[in-house]
């Protein structure tokens, strides 16, 4: 019971952080989402900053288990990471080029201000950048990228530059800077 209160505390509060921020989302709005009664926080979270860690945890969760059917499938690896942008582009375009990336926005929200979550946002960014090594590696193991390819410096680069051009998507309202980050990663990089 204890584990599924705090796991509907967790769900019903992600799409609040995300939509406006960790701060400005109160602990009554995520318990009166969640419909949990008032007060019950402290008995799950030790503090605000705590479920904080819990919600980073949630999110990666989610980011690797929509990826997970097109990282599996068959296609070669650098078919499949470039589904894995195509996807998230045409899902911030239905979307409205709102959200962003909520790891990417937490990080920019709390990293100067809770050295915890910044650490644990850096774990999970790692964690991200890790499958995309992979699929890199995959690549340049089956020929088609250089042999002195670098795909982890290669991975983070391409985390570095989706979550930039995630940032310049929310400001211009338009898929443009993904487009081109599909581009030059895609037809330029990793060639």
């Amino acid at each position: 019971m204890k584990q599924d209160t705090k796991k509907a505390i967790i769900e019903a509060a992600a799409p609040l952080i995300y939509r406006q921020g960790f701060h400005r989302t109160g602990l009554k709005e995520i318990l009166d989402a969640a419909g949990v009664p008032k007060g019950s926080f402290y008995f799950y979270f030790k503090s605000k900053e705590d479920f904080g860690l819990a919600v980073i945890d949630h999110y990666l969760e989610n980011l690797l288990a929509t990826r997970s059917h097109v990282l599996a499938d068959g296609a070669p690896p650098l078919e499949r990471l470039r589904a894995v942008f195509a996807g998230r582009r045409d899902q911030r375009e239905m979307n409205g080029c709102e959200g962003g990336c909520p790891l990417g926005n937490l990080a920019q929200e709390m990293s100067d201000l809770s050295p915890r979550m910044r650490e644990h946002l850096q774990g999970a960014l790692a964690s991200i950048a890790k499958v995309f090594a992979q699929l890199l590696a995959q690549a340049r193991d089956r020929g088609d990228l250089p042999q002195d390819f670098d795909p982890d410096q290669t991975a983070g680069f391409i985390l570095d530059a989706w979550e930039g051009a995630l940032l310049r998507m929310k400001t211009e309202k338009s898929v443009a800077p993904l487009d081109r980050f599909i581009h030059f990663v895609f037809n330029k990089i990793l060639v």
